[in-house]
């Protein structure tokens, strides 16, 4: 984690430890199980394009992130009050100034991406700039600076590279694209072709169920250190209400729209809360919001009962 004064979070590290050496591992296993079921000529294109698609995730991966959203950077001229509020945050936590950026969508949502502090960027939607007071507004940007500080942005995005590199070799394998089923190669084209399919899927599978382990943990350990520094986690609380219950409002075409960037969301792209806990890329609004009370408490500004989803409940 860079040295800056948010709560630091052994669990995380621990985990983004544990998630990287694993999905290494397995990446690894693939491009070798690969270059021994393929045609030896294959050997050093799978390696080029293995490491070539984890550099570009990584070096890139603020840009597409923009891209994916629709988002432009903007200037302190172009939204002042947006650049102030993550001045006093970055002041407070003593970490650099990311870029700002804000993508033109209804869904009320905001995301930090970029490989490094230096290189990132926290991005908010049109959508959540009318929806939450300027200090709700301030606790869902502490938790999105959170996330860079602790460089769990960066991990997510390389985690990702195992996944994306297995799904492409699944559909190259459907199709045959890639191992000339037309040749004359007979059962031993057969062979390659199946070896390769079973072989991605499962790493596919396990690369989804671990990025979605870890974005659990890291969006509530995010929570946790952004309510921590501004030390007003009501504010964030009812930031989460709001957002999980404005997606109701956004019609089903934008969520899909937006989906593909769930795991970077604040808050997923979703109605409802009937995901799986599984296969959900975040904790359940229940979760987080008693965590917060939780923290409330403890820094000394008791609630009337537990946060609950439609708020303060008698105990």
């Amino acid at each position: 984690m860079a040295r800056t004064r948010f709560v630091g979070d052994t669990g995380l590290t621990v985990r983004m430890t544990t998630v990287m050496f694993l999905l290494g591992a397995i990446f690894v296993a693939l491009i070798v199980v690969l270059m021994f079921v393929m045609p030896p000529q294959w050997a050093p294109i799978i390696g080029v394009i293995g490491i070539g698609i984890a550099w570009g995730q990584w070096y890139f991966s603020d840009t597409v992130a923009m891209r994916a959203m629709r988002a432009r950077e903007v200037t302190p001229e172009e939204a002042p009050e947006l650049h102030q509020m993550i001045d006093r945050l970055c002041a407070l936590a003593d970490m650099p100034k990311p870029r700002v950026g804000v993508a033109d969508i209804p869904v009320p949502n905001a995301f930090a991406t970029g490989r490094s502090p230096e290189r990132s960027v926290v991005c908010v939607t049109t959508g959540i700039l009318g929806m939450l007071t300027a200090d709700e507004m301030e606790a869902v940007l502490a938790h999105e600076l959170s996330h860079v500080a602790h460089r769990d942005v960066t991990v997510m995005t390389v985690a990702s590279t195992a996944g994306i590199v297995a799904a492409m070799l699944t559909r190259g394998a459907q199709y045959g694209a890639l191992f000339g089923r037309r040749g004359n190669n007979g059962n031993g084209g057969a062979f390659a072709f199946l070896a390769v399919l079973v072989i991605s899927l499962v790493v596919y599978a396990v690369s989804f169920f671990l990025t979605r382990l870890l974005s659990r943990y890291r969006e509530l350990c995010a929570d946790r250190s952004g309510a921590y520094l501004t030390m007003k986690p009501r504010n964030l609380a009812t930031a989460l209400q709001k957002i999980s219950g404005g997606m109701n409002a956004i019609p089903d075409k934008d969520l899909r729209a937006s989906s593909s960037m769930n795991a970077f969301f604040i808050a997923p792209a979703i109605k409802g809360a009937g995901l799986s806990q599984l296969t959900s890329t975040h904790p359940s609004l229940q979760q987080r919001l008693e965590q917060l009370s939780k923290i409330e408490a403890e820094l000394g500004r008791p609630t009337d009962g537990p946060l609950g989803v439609d708020g303060p409940q008698a105990p």
